[in-house]
């Protein structure tokens, strides 16, 4: 046993030492060692931001129709309270997605919707609409991808707010024909190296069944579980207490953002979702820390987190992926429905994050 965790972390060692000279985890999954390149992208820790386009939103544009009714109302008789007061609780990240990418995020949650008096563009949103448009953000990522040939991101299309059916046939289409032969199959196995040998370098999981059973190239909806709390607490137990029911035995989200509710909005006037993320962060840092990735019960696969700029988050999770090395053999999963799960009979019809 001594051998082999004196082997891990003399490998564990060397990729730090080689992630800073350089410059970040910008190739963190080209570095990895040789024995996890044909593990299935599900069995691996992969590091995700949450609500990623959050950080340019549109203090202008108006609350969501999704929103809570006291919120719209608000919105329409104070829109210079409302608008900024939304505004920072729901910005959950601070930089675009290529700099996110550089950090090493490789799940992107985005949110997408059509903005009143938009026109036929497509924009994010969380709360309110952002500045930013789908075709904007999807392009940056698509130039990124150029740059880094053996990274695989996973983009979580979800939500849709107010898409017409058109809007999804468009929407299909322009990621189809941007990404191409990058896409890889809702009919695979990804692993690192299957991807590599057929230059496939993008996940897209679509929460649109119809979307999904027309286009192959597409990926039903990752689960997502999260505790729906401000209290960071509540998050680990809730996570902790999914982890015994059992893990999808595909992608799924295992989500480290907390959840503010109106109340307590009121009773902390000075206070935004990042100063709530920053006092939280170690506790729910140390916890991820002490998970294992892999296909067994309990194995995370997706960690996002808020801020994901403000820590050592991606670094964190990237690195759960060598304790796979101490527990070879690799448990390496084949394809199966994600209603399917891996030691127990839970179904994967689990709270989404709102």
């Amino acid at each position: 046993m001594k051998t082999i965790m004196s082997k891990l972390f003399t490998v564990k060692n060397s990729e730090d030492e080689e992630r800073l000279q350089r410059g970040g985890n910008s190739d963190w999954m080209s570095r990895l060692p040789e024995e996890l390149l044909d593990v299935p992208l599900w069995n691996l820790a992969i590091p995700g931001s949450h609500d990623s386009m959050s950080f340019c939103l549109d203090v202008s544009s108006p609350v969501l129709r999704s929103e809570p009714c006291f919120l719209r109302v608000t919105d329409r008789l104070f829109p210079c309270w409302t608008r900024p007061c939304v505004s920072r609780w729901a910005t959950t990240q601070q930089s675009v997605l290529s700099d996110q990418c550089d950090l090493g995020v490789r799940f992107l949650d985005l949110r997408i919707a059509r903005k009143p008096a938009g026109g036929s563009k497509l924009f994010f949103a969380h709360g309110i609409y952002t500045l930013m448009t789908v075709k904007e953000a999807l392009d940056e990522l698509a130039t990124w991808l150029d740059a880094h040939p053996k990274e695989i991101v996973i983009i979580s299309c979800s939500h849709f707010e107010s898409l017409t059916d058109e809007d999804h046939v468009g929407l299909v289409e322009f990621i189809i024909a941007l990404f191409g032969k990058k896409l890889c199959s809702s009919q695979e196995t990804p692993t690192l190296r299957s991807c590599w040998s057929r230059g496939q370098q993008v996940v897209v999981s679509y929460d649109d069944q119809q979307m999904v059973l027309q286009h192959p190239e597409l990926w039903t909806g990752i689960p997502y579980w999260y505790a729906d709390s401000p209290d960071p607490k509540k998050v680990i137990a809730y996570l902790e207490d999914q982890k015994r029911r059992g893990r999808p035995a595909g992608f799924y989200v295992s989500g480290l953002n907390l959840t503010e509710d109106i109340p307590y909005v009121l009773l902390h006037p000075l206070q935004n979702m990042r100063k709530m993320t920053m006092r939280a962060l170690s506790l729910l840092l140390r916890w991820a820390s002490e998970q294992q990735p892999g296909g067994e019960v309990g194995g995370v696969n997706i960690l996002c987190c808020d801020f994901v700029g403000l820590s050592q988050f991606c670094s964190l999770a990237i690195d759960l992926n060598y304790k796979l090395l101490a527990a070879r053999p690799v448990c390496r999963t084949p394809r199966a429905p994600s209603s399917d799960v891996i030691g127990g009979c839970h179904s994967n019809r689990t709270r989404y994050q709102t």
